[in-house]
């Protein structure tokens, strides 16, 4: 039977969700989570999972907890750990403290937990209710869990374009330097689902026409902290004095010979570089790769309230039937400055 979950355990449970998105581009290879302790209807502990090797976030809540943990609930996005890592069971901690009942968001996908750390609470006498705020809890470790399943990072396929749907025009640059279709609003946006990403990737003709750093640029944040920085190159030599390529945060090119190359390039990025989110910010014909192999998780795209006429689309390159056409569900908009939002997820 699913437990059934008050308005209180929701409230806590999102304040869990909050928590767990601080730890957003640091975590990896482990998931985001967050977790939150109550006693009396009152948060008394809390805590997030920042980064690999760190505590885990129920030993975070546990180490910021105000008073005695024995008869309290945690509220944790994911399901406890059970196993010794890089730091010990998490299942142990909350055992240890006597803690009474423990809420959880979703079960973690990965095989060595999967449903032996709820078991191992409620061997131990622990209430464990599992499901609360579920589709949020999945949806924060989205990434982890297709890294998980399928060994290959979630692609997020992001474009800024004009309201008839191209990217660039057709004219040539006296020189290299990104041509924003977007206002500064839009571009800020940009930058945070940048940082929200566990690489970056463009193609080599965009590398050579823009030229972009590729880094994060957000007030109060580090540059050289963002995700690591994929050029997808051809058989052509790439410029060595590109900006992507120099200082920090790391870069890779990555080269491929065909499109049935890009799924072993995200094999490559999720196993040897434990890739689990890769954002794709072009161009055209790295969309139109990404959309020919059927790589393609969800869509960001920036509509800019323009008109040219021609010039740079989308995609191109992908040429798939309609009736073999990737797609989308429900459409997410809003209005970023004077620009215009949508994302979509591709369904499966």
């Amino acid at each position: 039977m699913k437990a059934e979950f008050s308005a209180a355990d929701q409230r806590f449970m999102r304040r869990a969700l909050e928590l767990a998105e601080r730890g957003r581009g640091t975590t990896r290879p482990n998931p985001t989570v967050g977790a939150v302790i109550v006693r009396g209807g009152r948060i008394v502990g809390q805590g997030f999972h920042e980064r690999a090797g760190g505590p885990h976030a129920e030993v975070a809540a546990l180490a910021n907890l105000r008073g005695d943990p024995r008869g309290t609930t945690l509220y944790v996005t994911l399901e406890p750990c059970c196993h010794t890592g890089r730091t010990g069971p998490c299942t142990e901690a909350l055992v240890k403290a006597r803690v009474a009942r423990v809420v959880v968001g979703c079960r973690d996908p990965n095989p060595i937990v999967n449903g032996r750390g709820i078991a191992r609470l409620r061997r131990a006498g622990v209430r464990v209710d599992v499901g609360c705020l579920e589709p949020e809890a999945r949806a924060a470790i989205r990434g982890y869990a297709t890294w998980i399943a399928e060994r290959r990072p979630l692609v997020t396929l992001k474009a800024a374009a004009t309201l008839d749907g191209y990217i660039a025009d057709a004219h040539p640059r006296s020189r290299r330097a990104p041509a924003f279709l977007t206002g500064a609003e839009a571009r800020r946006v940009a930058h945070e689902l940048r940082a929200a990403h566990d690489a970056v990737l463009v193609g080599a003709g965009t590398a050579r026409a823009d030229d972009p750093r590729l880094t994060v640029r957000l007030p109060g944040r580090p540059a050289t902290g963002g995700p690591l920085r994929v050029l997808l190159a051809g058989k052509h030599p790439v410029p060595p004095k590109l900006k992507m390529l120099r200082g920090h945060p790391p870069s890779e090119i990555v080269h491929m010979g065909d499109r049935a190359d890009l799924r072993k390039v995200l094999t490559y990025l999720a196993r040897e570089r434990e890739v689990q989110s890769l954002l794709v910010e072009g161009g055209a014909t790295v969309h139109g790769a990404f959309i020919a192999a059927g790589l393609v998780d969800r869509v960001v795209l920036f509509v800019a309230p323009r008109l040219i006429g021609g010039g740079v689309p989308v995609a191109r390159g992908a040429d798939r039937p309609l009736a073999k056409a990737l797609r989308l569900g429900r459409l997410s908009t809003r209005a970023v400055g004077a620009d215009l939002l949508i994302t979509a997820d591709v369904l499966r």
